[in-house]
């Protein structure tokens, strides 16, 4: 949005009244007021299809000076200053001689008109003249001050009198179906007659030549459209422009120009047509752009542009086709970019066009930029500071950053990427939603190196605002503190979201467990190290995994943990194996699991690794008692077998004793 031109404000000049004062003897001539006073009834009449407001003004004219002795005072002509652009003028009344009106002086603002009464006004008479002429439509710019067409009527509305003095009054009159706004000035509202007519009022002035409106109104009607195909970066766009019957000549103007700007825009701004679908330009007047020469709206794609609106207002509005809400979230940043571009492009469009200049009397209603509200909620003053204040911003923004980085940043923002991008990541990490006055300065930042911070201080940041930019100081600080440290591993994304969203307290104590996680890393590396073992790329894996410090630190102490294990079970084995170790040690491999240890722990077997290492080490650590067991049971079993074979040889001798016997027995029975 843009804000709406200022109507000229042309205040009726003094009227200015000729005096003839006659003695009795000879005529003497001298100039006088107020000895004739003027008081009007002024009626104006809009008539659109003859392109012209007829003026009808009914007035009193009374001569306030008194004859003496010796001389008479009689009034025969008089001056009255109208409104410029008139014509068409006739003095009439109803006594005799001829009333003519012819223009004395004309200027841009006023013309002076000599009225020959046609009869001398003497002493103490009052008479009533009738006085018309027409405020003609002569065309040419769009931002002329008086236009009386079919759809629309714009001018100035004076009253008529002569200095100090009271009692005139306006009536103006539209024909039925005018909408019509007091666009400047104090004229009752409009009221609708029983013929339909509009009518607006001043009541009896008080002091008429104070009085001033300007009016506009418009009558609606089937927009005339035509439609045009452009090519923006790449992509066929369809436009539709659609203007007023008989203006004919707003539609060639502004639609050309958006059809030349809007190449020339994507170029320049580095990033293709944002929408699906095309755009609708129509033309209107400030009451249905909420009071703004321009308004855009992104989500039907139709730019309403005020008939008057200047090339600058044009350019401005094509370049919120990017700029609108989609690609940057705060007001002030795409009105700062939308006139920033509109006036980029302009030099080589061959275009004349000026932005709002930040002046000491803007300065004096100085707000900052994020404290700029919503279109109709902000002091005009105020607005129009901050629409000269955001320009300035844009431009030190993009003298600092460069175009290239400009565009980049531009490309993020379409992208919904964020800043803190990891390094050496294939995918970006994306946000909600596009950036707002943070996430625009982190951009910006990442992709210059440069600080903004100063520029945000000055134009943007509320004082309420100041303390979280010195809170993200300091955590940038330590952020890349820890990113040095990390020395090629990526800090969980729970950090760089936490940075992203500017939520330092809980970035500031992420960053100490992480940084907790790295120091741990540096001893696990030296116990791995001395123990001989292959580090696995778990506990990388889980620092840069979605379970970030917490599923870091349970990885540190399990790799911790299994690297204790294996050294106690490494320590557990003996330089040389006697006996009772050997005896011990069979039906067991201690060496192997020891080496399947550093196997599944080069894996990241971290709970395989401790298993296999505790299994060696309670081998080794036990294999002595085992052996020294076993040997015994050896030897018991030695003398159970010698025994055994004791026994068994007795009991076979026995038998072979016992089977004589029974030979013997049965050779004696014989």
């Amino acid at each position: 949005m843009i804000g709406r031109r200022s109507a000229l404000l042309v205040i009726a000049v003094v009227a200015a009244v000729g005096l003839s004062m006659v003695p009795t003897e000879a005529p003497d001539v001298r100039a006088a007021a107020p000895g004739l006073t003027i008081v009007s009834t002024a009626r104006y009449d809009v008539q659109p299809e003859a392109h012209r407001v007829h003026v009808t003004l009914n007035l009193q004219l009374t001569n306030r000076l008194r004859d003496s002795k010796t001389q008479r005072f009689y009034f025969d002509r008089a001056f009255l200053s109208v409104l410029p652009a008139t014509a068409n003028y006739k003095l009439t009344w109803s006594g005799g001689g001829t009333p003519r009106a012819k223009v004395s002086k004309s200027t841009s603002t006023y013309t002076v008109l000599e009225l020959d009464l046609g009869a001398r006004l003497y002493s103490g008479k009052s008479a009533t003249y009738q006085l018309a002429f027409d405020i003609v439509d002569k065309g040419g710019a769009a931002t002329r001050q008086i236009r009386v067409s079919p759809s629309l009527v714009s001018f100035p509305v004076w009253a008529f009198a002569t200095d100090a003095t009271p009692g005139s009054s306006v009536r103006v009159t539209f024909p039925a179906g005018f909408k019509v706004e007091v666009d400047q000035g104090d004229i009752g509202a409009p009221t609708t007659a029983a013929d339909g007519s509009v009518v607006l009022e001043s009541g009896t002035l008080a002091k008429p030549l104070s009085f001033f409106a300007y009016l506009v109104a418009d009558r609606p009607s089937d927009l005339a459209s035509r439609s045009a195909t452009v090519d923006v970066g790449g992509t066929n766009v369809d436009l539709t422009i659609r203007s007023w019957p008989d203006d004919p000549a707003w539609s060639e103007r502004v639609g050309g120009l958006v059809e030349r700007a809007l190449p020339a825009l994507s170029t320049e701004i580095g990033l293709p047509w944002p929408r699906q679908g095309g755009l609708e330009i129509r033309e209107a007047v400030s009451r249905s752009t909420g009071g703004y020469a321009g308004l855009f709206d992104p989500a039907g794609g139709a730019v309403e542009i005020a008939y008057y609106a200047s090339d600058t207002v044009v350019l401005h509005e094509a370049a919120h086709a990017w700029f609108n809400g989609a690609l940057l979230a705060d007001r002030w940043a795409n009105e700062a970019f939308a006139s920033y571009y509109g006036l980029a492009v302009a030099p080589a469009l061959k275009v004349k066009a000026s932005g709002p200049v930040l002046t000491k009397e803007l300065e004096a209603s100085r707000i900052p930029l994020n404290a700029w509200g919503p279109v109709g909620q902000v002091d005009p003053k105020a607005e129009a500071y901050a629409y000269a204040a955001s320009l300035v911003l844009a431009r030190a923004i993009v003298e600092r950053a460069g175009d290239a980085a400009i565009r980049a940043v531009w490309s993020d923002a379409a992208g919904h990427i964020g800043a803190y991008q990891p390094a050496g990541a294939t995918t970006p990490e994306t946000v909600q939603g596009p950036p707002d006055w943070r996430g625009l300065l982190d951009l910006l930042e990442a992709h210059t190196g440069k600080s903004f911070d100063d520029l945000w201080r000055m134009w943007v940041a509320r004082d309420s605002d100041l303390p979280l930019l010195d809170a993200r100081t300091a955590a940038r600080t330590r952020y890349d503190q820890v990113v040095a440290e990390a020395n090629g591993w990526q800090l969980p994304r729970e950090i760089r979201d936490a940075m992203r969203a500017w939520r330092f307290d809980e970035a500031t104590t992420m960053l100490t467990d992480a940084q907790n996680v790295l120091d741990e890393r540096a001893t696990i590396q030296a116990r791995a190290t001395a123990a001989r073992l292959t580090l696995p790329p778990t506990l990388q894996a889980a620092f840069e995994g979605p379970g970030g410090t917490a599923a870091a630190s349970q990885e540190a102490a399990a790799e911790l943990q299994a690297i204790a294990t294996y050294q106690a079970a490494a320590a557990a084995q003996p330089g040389d194996s006697d006996l009772l170790q050997t005896l011990g040690s069979i039906g067991a491999d201690p060496a192997g699991d020891l080496a399947r240890a550093r196997t599944l722990f080069a894996s990241g077997d971290l709970a395989g690794s401790t298993a296999a290492a505790s299994a060696a080490g309670s081998t080794w650590l036990s294999a002595t008692d085992i052996g020294r067991g076993r040997a015994v049971s050896l030897a018991l079993l030695a003398l159970a077998v010698v025994f055994a074979a004791v026994l068994g040889v007795s009991w076979i001798r026995g038998r072979r004793r016992r089977a004589r016997v029974t030979m013997a027995a049965e050779d004696l029975g014989a």
